[in-house]
């Protein structure tokens, strides 16, 4: 059961993303925001993408305000309160149920095969800087900076895509189930 703590200790640990949902016991939700922030920093620096960090900005502010908000609530409802991640990950869940790992195994699927592409990447370079002359190693260095960026680009239009033609479908199956539905409606008068 989590208890009430210092308001001074808890000020202190939410400047931290998710270590002042910590220190008042909610870990499930600190160790969320905690990988949250620590994860968009480490994908944007990866990626070499500066804009990632705005999200990164947003993560942080939500932290720091959960962790006062949480420590400010009435005593009966900070110890009714459920320590959850951000992401329900139990199985009787409903949102849980719908979205299953079958349903986006193909995405985590190109994710690893992304990041296994990057160690390789990563691995081959470091062979060719030992194997090449210099300026044959500055001209694949200068073009293998952007590798990351245009694989980004290039993996955020295709889910772009995605989406647009699973809504472009959803839309076309609800016109077709509306069309049914009337074919029923006339067919039973």
């Amino acid at each position: 059961m989590t208890k009430k703590k210092s308001g001074f200790w808890t000020f202190i640990f939410s400047w931290i993303p998710g270590a002042g949902e910590m220190y008042m016991g909610f870990m499930r939700m600190g160790i969320s925001l905690m990988g949250l922030f620590w994860g968009i920093v480490t994908l944007s620096i990866f990626f070499n993408t500066g804009f990632l960090m705005f999200i990164d900005v947003i993560v942080w502010f939500y932290s720091f305000f959960h962790a006062h908000n949480l420590h400010a609530m009435d005593d009966e409802d900070f110890y009714a309160l459920e320590d959850h991640y951000l992401i329900p990950v139990d199985t009787d869940c409903e949102f849980w149920n719908k979205i299953t790992i079958t349903k986006y195994r193909k995405i985590l699927a190109g994710i690893l095969i992304l990041f296994g592409t990057a160690i390789l990447w990563n691995s081959i370079l470091d062979l060719i800087y030992w194997t090449l002359p210099d300026y044959v190693w500055n001209y694949i260095n200068s073009i293998s900076r952007f590798v990351p960026q245009l694989v980004l680009g290039i993996g955020v239009i295709a889910v772009g895509v995605m989406l647009i033609r699973g809504k472009k479908q959803e839309l076309l199956e609800e016109d077709r189930g509306e069309e049914y539905a009337g074919e029923t409606d006339h067919s039973h008068s």
